[in-house]
């Protein structure tokens, strides 16, 4: 996937790839951590829409 495929996702959804980076990145946190009242539900739900975005970009 090419960086040009990348930004328009990225800007239209995030902002910035540095925005998405964070969000990701709560997601790895939260796989280690995840348990009942570590993280509150809308985090949660951020991070699974992070997920789903960057898959369906892959998927095209």
């Amino acid at each position: 996937m090419q960086k040009e495929q990348w930004s328009p996702f990225i800007a239209d959804t995030y902002g910035t790839p540095e925005a998405l980076a964070k969000k990701l990145d709560l997601g790895i946190e939260m796989l280690f951590y995840l348990e009942e009242d570590t993280f509150h539900k809308k985090e949660v739900q951020y991070v699974v829409a992070a997920l789903r975005g960057v898959v369906g970009v892959l998927r095209g």
